[in-house]
C-alpha cells in the first residue's frame, strides 16, 4: 500500500498560521499573529528589481549566489557585523528559513541532536524534525526577560549534541543578547566542539543596547551567522538570506541549496544587493515606527496590569496570561472569536510556553492600537469571571 511519510504528516502545524487561517475568513480581523512589516518595499529596491526583470536577468544563478551579491554581504558583514569572512564562506538562499535548515544539516548526522530555544521560531523544530534530528529544547523565561541560562544549557548538552540555534534580536521574544551573554555561549560551544548556530534576521531592529554577532569573537571557525533581507527592508515576499559560514559548513551548505532548491530568485538577488547598497535610512523610519507601537502595547498593558517582558528589539513582545486560567490555544482562539484580534499562541514556540502569548506590533498603527486595547478588555474579562 502507498503510505505518506509519518515525518511529514506527523509534524505539528505552526500555532501562528492556524490562527492566521482562523482570521481572515473575518469580516473584521486585526492581524497581530504574523511578523510581516505593514510597509511596502523602498522605491529603489522596487525599481532595482524592475530594470533587473526588463534587462533579463531571470534565468539562473550559481547555487552560492550572484557574485555581486555576495560581495555586497562581505562589505556588509565586516563593516557592519566586524566578522573576518572570505568570500567563499558567504552564501544566499532562498529565505533565512533554508539558510537554517541548510546549516542544521551541514553539522549533523540523522539521530544527532540540536539545542532550540523555548520559547522559539516553530520552525527550529519542524526543520530539525524533517531533516531527522531530536530537538532538545532550552528554556527562556519570562522573569529573566528571555535571557538563556547558560548552565542550564551546558547541563543539556550530550555526546550527540551538534549545535545549539540562538536568535538575537529574538522571534517570539524581542529579547536581545549582550556581547557577555555571546561570549559565555561561544565558550560553551568550544568547551563542547559545538557549532553555534546565530539567526540574525532582526539585526537592524533595535531599541535598547547594539546587536553582537558572535562570529566577532570566533577565532576557531564554529558560529554560523544567519541573515536576511526579510525583516529589515520589508522583503519578507522576496525571499533572500544569506549566511557567514565556516569554510567546510559552507561548501555544505551551498550543497544542500544545489540539491534542493538549485538557486534563489536572481530578480530577488539583484533587489537584495540594491537593499545592502543602496540609501538606508527606511530602516530608521520603520524603526521609529516600531517604537511607536511598541510603546503603544505597553502602556496598555501596564495600565491592564497584565505581565509581560519589555521588547529591546525585533517586532513582537510577549505577555503572560495564567491568571486567565486559559492555554495559549484556547486563549488565543477565543480571543479572536469574541474580539476579531489574532495573536500567536506561546504553546507552537515551545512546550513550556503554554502561559504566554506573543504579540507582534508591525502591523498598521491603527491595527496595533485597536487589537492591543480589545485584547486587554478580553484578558480582563476572563480573569473577572
Amino acid at each position: 500500500m502507498r503510505t505518506i511519510s509519518k515525518n511529514l504528516s506527523n509534524l505539528t502545524r505552526s500555532g501562528i498560521r492556524m490562527i492566521l487561517d482562523k482570521a481572515v475568513l473575518l469580516e473584521e480581523s486585526y492581524h497581530l499573529e504574523i511578523g510581516d512589516p505593514g510597509f511596502d518595499t523602498p522605491e529603489h529596491i522596487q525599481e532595482a528589481a524592475i530594470a533587473a526583470i526588463r534587462e533579463g536577468h531571470t534565468h539562473y544563478t550559481t547555487h552560492a549566489g550572484m557574485p555581486s551579491l555576495r560581495e555586497a554581504i562581505l562589505d556588509k558583514v565586516t563593516k557592519e557585523n566586524n566578522i573576518g569572512a572570505r568570500f567563499e564562506q558567504i552564501g544566499v538562499t532562498p529565505g533565512g528559513v533554508f539558510a537554517v535548515a541548510a546549516a542544521m544539516m551541514a553539522i549533523s548526522e540523522k539521530g544527532d541532536e540540536i539545542l532550540i530555544p523555548d520559547p522559539g521560531w516553530p520552525n527550529y523544530h519542524t526543520q530539525s524534525v524533517v531533516i531527522g534530528l531530536k530537538p532538545v529544547y532550552y528554556h527562556l523565561s519570562l522573569d529573566s526577560n528571555f535571557q538563556p541560562d547558560i548552565s542550564g544549557i551546558e547541563s543539556m548538552i550530550s555526546s550527540k549534541t551538534r549545535g545549539i540555534v540562538i536568535n538575537s534580536p529574538g522571534n517570539p521574544t524581542g529579547a536581545v543578547f549582550s556581547r557577555q551573554v555571546m561570549q559565555d555561549l561561544l565558550e560553551m560551544c568550544e568547551k563542547h566542539d559545538i557549532y553555534l548556530i546565530s539567526d540574525e534576521v532582526y539585526e537592524r531592529i533595535l531599541y535598547e543596547g547594539e546587536h553582537f554577532s558572535p562570529a566577532s569573537l570566533d577565532p576557531d571557525g564554529r558560529v554560523i551567522s544567519i541573515f536576511a533581507t526579510s525583516k529589515t527592508y520589508a522583503m519578507t515576499g522576496w525571499r533572500i538570506g544569506y549566511y557567514v559560514a565556516p569554510q567546510p559548513v559552507a561548501k555544505a551548505m551551498g550543497r544542500a541549496i544545489e540539491s534542493y532548491l538549485s538557486c534563489a530568485s536572481s530578480v530577488s538577488q539583484i533587489a537584495a544587493q540594491a537593499a545592502l547598497t543602496g540609501p538606508q535610512d527606511c530602516i530608521a523610519e520603520m524603526v521609529r515606527s516600531y517604537v511607536e507601537r511598541k510603546d503603544i502595547c505597553v502602556e496598555a498593558l501596564d495600565k491592564a496590569g497584565i505581565d509581560y517582558a519589555t521588547p529591546q528589539g525585533a517586532f513582537y513582545l510577549m505577555l503572560g496570561i495564567s491568571d486567565t486560567g486559559l492555554g495559549s490555544y484556547d486563549f488565543c482562539t477565543q480571543l479572536l472569536d469574541a474580539t476579531g484580534v489574532a495573536m500567536a499562541p506561546g504553546l507552537t514556540f515551545g512546550p513550556k510556553s503554554d502561559q504566554i502569548i506573543r504579540i507582534s506590533y508591525c502591523a498598521d498603527k491603527e491595527d496595533v492600537e485597536e487589537g492591543i486595547h480589545r485584547m486587554c478588555r478580553f484578558y480582563q474579562a476572563c480573569t473577572n469571571v
